[in-house]
């Protein structure tokens, strides 16, 4: 059974005759008398008494029109459904992003989308690299900011844009340090480090510089939010590697370290090759658009490592 030919039978219904009905819908007479009783046939029912000059349902005619109209109704409404979704006057996006995320200001970039498409539900999820990239491939979220802790995005996904984001040395305002200026990695041997937790984007990329410059540091403490590390440099506890944003939204003295200056690269990902989410889309659009061109990223999967 066809939505089409539930739509010619209800046609004969309302226009009163095959011809009137045909007319109505732009088709042959003899094209929507085929579709009529190739539809009885598969009912195995006449659903008209042909045998006068105008057209009567029959009992099964008069069983099918209420289901019909209803089946008919409840496309239209699918169909409008889709294009609502389509246009954007609704849907959901689901992002994912990093704690430590700096080079975009996420809430601003959201809060514009929301005025341009209020219709759109969005959904944020905060967490680790990891579980992050297993969100996107289960395609339980539509983008997501990654740091990743490898030269390669994992198969299927790919990088829409990438970041900069310079790393800096964080201390307590009293601190030796803290006046300095900037730093050599080697000058860092005997401080007490206050860190992430394994596995978060931000303590990947610290672990990589410190291994390249053969520093072994002395992890004090180690916290999962941003916001309870920096109060523990504050506090004096130990020094910490973070993005320079953040350093300086919390009002810590900021030290450039030198040989080598170090930073990450962060990603915006998705599945390959573009989102099927027209809202995704749309979301991807926006936060793309003020990525300089020597950020994006080429062809494919491939991303440069922080």
């Amino acid at each position: 059974m066809e939505i089409r030919q539930l739509r010619h039978f209800v046609a004969v219904v309302n226009e009163g005759s095959f011809t009137a009905a045909a007319r109505a819908e732009l088709i042959v007479q003899s094209a929507l008398s085929t579709s009529v009783r190739n539809l009885e046939r598969e009912l195995g029912a006449e659903l008209f008494d042909r045998t006068g000059r105008r057209v009567v349902l029959t009992e099964a005619g008069r069983a099918l029109l209420p289901q019909a109209r209803q089946v008919l109704a409840g496309a239209e409404a699918a169909r409008e459904a889709v294009a609502q979704v389509s246009g954007l006057g609704t849907g959901r996006v689901a992002i994912g992003t990093i704690q430590t995320l700096t080079s975009v200001d996420l809430a601003a970039e959201l809060a514009a989308f929301h005025r341009e498409f209020p219709g759109i539900q969005v959904s944020v999820r905060e967490a680790p690299v990891a579980e992050l990239t297993d969100g996107l491939r289960a395609g339980e979220l539509d983008l997501a900011f990654l740091a990743p802790d490898a030269r390669r995005l994992p198969d299927g996904l790919t990088a829409f844009g990438t970041w900069r984001e310079d790393l800096v040395l964080v201390t307590a305002p009293g601190h030796p340090l803290a006046t300095a200026g900037r730093t050599l990695i080697k000058d860092l041997a005997d401080e007490p480090f206050i860190d992430f937790k394994a596995g978060t984007g931000l303590e990947s990329a610290v672990r990589r510089l410190a291994a390249h410059c053969g520093l072994e540091r002395r992890i004090t403490c180690d916290v999962t939010q941003i916001g309870l590390l920096v109060d523990l440099v504050r506090a004096g506890i130990g020094v910490a590697i973070v993005p320079r944003r953040i350093g300086e939204a919390a009002g810590l003295p900021c030290v450039s370290i030198r040989q080598p200056e170090p930073g990450r690269t962060v990603v915006l990902a998705g599945r390959a090759p573009r989102p099927r989410n027209p809202a995704a889309g749309a979301l991807l659009r926006r936060l793309t658009a003020a990525v300089p061109a020597a950020a994006t990223p080429p062809a494919g999967p491939r991303v440069a490592a922080g």
